[in-house]
This record gives structure tokens, sequence and C-alpha cells, in this order.
């Protein structure tokens, strides 16, 4: 898991986070950027102008900014993680207005996953936007179903070499997993909170994401969990088929 350095320099920080978001989410407007890093605009221009100057950015004839030069060929690579952030964003929302709890997409990366996408519930106490964190896969509940989605030789190539992961115990969570078709992470990336995790999967059938919902672990109650996944099946599977749609 990483954690955020101590001696980290806030305007570096914010600086990278929106070259970040510009590579993975496409152009964007000085507002756009002030909302997304919680900064006044003023701060977001500076910011901006910036990365324009060291070529992170350009700015487009309608006064948006983009990735530049230096992120444009991953940014390429990174199209298809905006196009699942901005068809995803709208079913979150309804499965948010659905079960009232905070919902998530995930991407695999290595042996991390990568939140690309959030919805926060209205409750007073509930799960915080995730966006742009990084947890391991294993521990999380959208990670865990898309690993379950691998071939057992996927799964060995990315772990083999991790010290502390056990294989075989790793490989029975994801056959309960496959089993049952969804994940649970309860409490094991953060005290207090549950979250169950689901497959999203590309047009040609291949893992894609990972959907979950998280929630105050007070408030999970297992005889809920048939009407929780049902309606996270529902979305599931309306990603998708607008990802088919796209395609």
């Amino acid at each position: 898991m990483k954690n955020k350095p101590s001696y980290s320099v806030t305007s570096v920080d914010h600086a990278l986070h929106l070259a970040s978001l510009l590579q993975q989410e496409g152009p964007m407007r000085v507002t756009d950027a002030a909302e997304r890093l919680g900064v006044s605009p003023s701060t977001a221009h500076r910011l901006l102008a910036m990365l324009v100057y060291r070529d992170f950015a350009e700015q487009t004839p309608d006064r948006r900014y983009r990735a530049g030069k230096v992120l444009r060929p991953a940014e390429m690579s990174e199209a298809p993680v905006a196009l699942l952030r901005r068809v995803a964003l709208p079913h979150l929302q309804r499965l948010v207005d659905e079960t009232q709890e905070s919902a998530n997409v995930m991407v695999l990366a290595g042996t991390e996953v990568r939140f690309i996408a959030t919805v926060e519930c209205d409750q007073i106490l509930r799960v915080g936007d995730r966006v742009g964190r990084s947890l391991p896969a294993h521990m999380t509940s959208g990670g865990k179903a898309i690993l379950a989605a691998l071939s057992p030789d996927q799964v060995t190539a990315l772990y083999d070499s991790v010290d502390d992961i056990e294989l075989p115990r790793l490989r029975r969570e994801l056959t309960l997993v496959r089993k049952r078709g969804f994940a649970i992470n309860d409490q094991r990336t953060e005290t207090g909170l549950t979250a169950l995790g689901m497959l999203i999967r590309n047009p040609s059938g291949e893992p894609e994401a990972g959907l979950s919902l998280a929630m105050p672990t007070a408030r999970f109650d297992r005889e809920t969990l048939p009407t929780l996944v049902g309606a996270m099946s529902a979305t599931a599977t309306r990603i998708e088929n607008d990802l088919a749609a796209t395609a």
C-alpha cells in the first residue's frame, strides 16, 4: 500500500495529480481542474500554466487544457480508462441512489488497483472519494473480483515474486470469489470499512475493471447481501452493455 510521504510538497503533489488527470481523463477547463484538485481556480490556472511551460499540457482553441507531448503517448494508451470512467459514472450514481452507499470503479495496475471513479452517498457516515488512490489488489473487493477472473498462470506471474503473499491461500480465496460471483473486503484495507466487489468485463469478455460498493462496517448487514449483490450485478451489466455499444 502506498503511503503519502510525510515530507510531501503540496504544490508538486497537485501538479503531478493534475498531469495524471489530463493523461487519464482527457481535456478539462480551469474550473474542472480546480474542482478535481480541491483548489481555487487561480491556483489551478497557475498549475496548468507550469504544465504547459514544461510540455506536460497544452491549451486548446476552446481554452481547455489537454495532455501535452510529454504525456501524449501514455494518454493514448490510457484512453480506455477515460472511456470507462465516463461510461461508469451515471451507473454508479444509480447504484448509489438504490443502495445509499458509496460506489467505485477500479482498474488493475500490476499487483495494485487504481480507483478511477467514485460516487459518494449522502449519508453522514459514509466512505469517501477514493479516486486516484492505489491499494493492493488482493486486499480490495474489486481487486479480488478482477484477480478471480485471471488464469492461474496470470495470478502466479503477478504474485510469484511478492514475498508477503501466500499463493495457495490467495488461490483458495479467488476460487471462492469465482464460486459466489462477488468478493468481500471486510476491514482488510481500512478498519471500519466493508466493501463488496464485482467484475466488469470488456466487450471481448476479458476482465476490464472492478466495481465496488463500500460502506461503514457498522452498517453492513449480511441479510441485505442478496439485495446489494443484485444491484451491483445489474450495474455491472449496464456498464458492460454501454462499453459494448461504444466498441
